[in-house]
């Protein structure tokens, strides 16, 4: 099995770009952000404070969570509802790093990851895919774009889904978030030390595909695999 890890901070447009990717390889997509959004969704309906560490770690065990393939596209199911789409909430993104920050949180859901790029060949996006879950993986791409225009292309996201936000408020949030996840004990996001960096101020999402692409052919033959 080939395994493609991609890491960034959040808002640097890892999903839609790992995710076309993943289309064009024929690779199966896991987007490992959407299982924490998951952990921290269950906690937010369970009334659980993100600072009772104890609480959330004694409440995991129902958190049931399974990834579903409908029609190419990943689907995240918490307890037999699909919540693909709850989970993107503002909310849920803060819910996300602070649950990601405790060990026995990424024990939990580090087997599903890693049974999954056991028996497919995957592209897998997270903030320690490269650095921790799947640390010899062929190809290793940091992506990442300026606090700025992440908040930017967040805000326009937002809007686009009739929840609109103060670009100052995205703009504090997005820098919040990446303290948070690169000053945490547990797996900071932080560049593999071989992840070929990948840049996307400057560029749009087909853009972003085709430089991703690029790398992965030069890492990956196309006789190697059929793609």
């Amino acid at each position: 099995m080939f395994a493609i890890a991609i890491d960034g901070p959040a808002g640097a447009g890892k999903s839609s770009a790992a995710r076309a990717a993943a289309k064009k390889l024929g690779f199966i997509y896991v987007d490992t952000g959407a299982l924490y959004r998951t952990v921290g969704l269950y906690m937010l309906r369970q009334g659980i404070s993100l600072e009772e560490k104890e609480k959330i770690v004694e409440n995991l065990p129902g958190a049931v969570i399974e990834l579903r393939f409908l029609s190419g596209e990943q689907h995240v199911f918490l307890c037999g509802e699909d919540v693909s789409g709850e989970i993107r909430t503002p909310q849920v993104s803060m819910a996300a790093s602070a649950v990601s920050a405790i060990p026995e949180v990424r024990r939990f859901l580090f087997d599903l990851q890693l049974s999954l790029a056991e028996k497919n060949n995957v592209l897998m996006d997270g903030r320690d895919i490269g650095t921790v879950v799947l640390p010899h993986a062929q190809v290793k791409i940091f992506l990442t774009a300026s606090a700025q225009e992440r908040a930017r292309r967040r805000c326009l996201e937002l809007e686009q889904k009739g929840q609109p936000q103060p670009y100052e408020k995205v703009l504090e949030e997005i820098q919040q978030r990446d303290y948070q996840d690169s000053h945490r004990a547990i797996a900071p996001l932080v560049p593999a030390e071989d992840a070929i960096l990948v840049d996307t101020s400057d560029c749009n999402l087909e853009e972003a595909v085709e430089r991703i692409l690029q790398i992965v052919y030069e890492k990956l033959p196309e006789n190697t695999i059929d793609f």
